[in-house]
Order: structure tokens, then C-alpha cells, then sequence
């Protein structure tokens, strides 16, 4: 009998349980946090996982063609994509993981989130400075708690 892969169960729990929290999928599987994110990233969205790449975010490709071992597949246009600043801002997204995905798997404190808010997207958002030093005033703020 041939056991599933880990990629297959996540694939498994997460059909079953659609609202389910990667951290409850982590102790459920007894995978790795990684391993839930990579798996939960290539479900929400296969095609742009194929077609788009961090170092050109916003390609623009009218018709892609994957072949195959038997036939080749024709995907339609693919349209650059909206950007939602609400609730899935890009700068939140590098990665693959969703900051708040991290923040809440990690089970962090408001101060400790937004450290590692600051310290994700400080390459992304266009003040790295600024957000570093956001990040150092909270993570300051959580020593000084004690």
C-alpha cells in the first residue's frame, strides 16, 4: 500500500476543511509550517504560481501553452493583476506566505506581529529605512514590557 505524501494529505485536510487555519493543519498533519504554506499557496492560485514570478510581478502573457506527456494545454489571456491593498496587499504576499499567515501560525503578541510586519515588507513598500525602524520601536516596546 502506498502511503500519501505530506503535500497530498495537506492537499486532503485542506478540501475537507476549506476554512481551516494552516496552523491547525500543522498539528492535525504533524507537518512542517513550510510545507502547509508552499501547499496552501499552490491551491489558491495554480496558474499564477506558473505564470508570474516575484522578479516580474506584473507579466502580462495573451495566450500559454504547457505541454504534457499527452496532449498540450492552452491557457486563455491572462490579465495583469489587481493588486487589493484591503486584504491581500502584495507587499504582504513576497514569499509566497501572507504575513498575518506567519504572524498568527507563530501564535505572536500585537508588538512581535509587527515586527515581523515591518521587517517583511521593508524591501516591498518603498521605505526600507522607515520600516526598520518601525520594526526596532516595537521590537524596543517588547523588551521594555519584559
Amino acid at each position: 500500500m502506498k502511503t500519501k505524501s505530506a503535500s497530498q494529505r495537506i492537499r486532503d485536510y485542506f478540501a475537507k476543511h476549506p476554512d481551516a487555519k494552516p496552523a491547525e493543519a500543522v498539528k492535525a498533519l504533524d507537518v512542517t509550517p513550510a510545507s502547509v504554506y508552499m501547499v496552501r499557496q499552490k491551491m489558491k492560485n495554480p496558474v499564477t504560481k506558473i505564470i508570474l514570478n516575484e522578479a516580474i510581478p506584473r507579466l502580462r502573457l495573451e495566450t500559454l501553452t504547457m505541454s504534457t506527456s499527452s496532449q498540450p494545454i492552452t491557457l486563455g489571456a491572462v490579465q495583469e493583476p489587481k493588486e487589493d491593498m484591503v486584504n491581500h496587499p502584495l507587499h504582504y504576499k513576497s514569499g509566497g506566505i501572507e504575513t498575518i499567515d506567519f504572524i498568527e501560525s507563530k501564535g505572536l503578541n500585537y508588538r512581535l506581529g509587527n515586527v515581523v510586519k515591518y521587517i517583511t515588507r521593508a524591501d516591498h513598500k518603498g521605505n526600507r529605512m522607515e520600516d526598520l525602524k518601525k520594526a526596532l520601536w516595537y521590537l524596543q516596546r517588547e523588551i521594555d514590557k519584559g
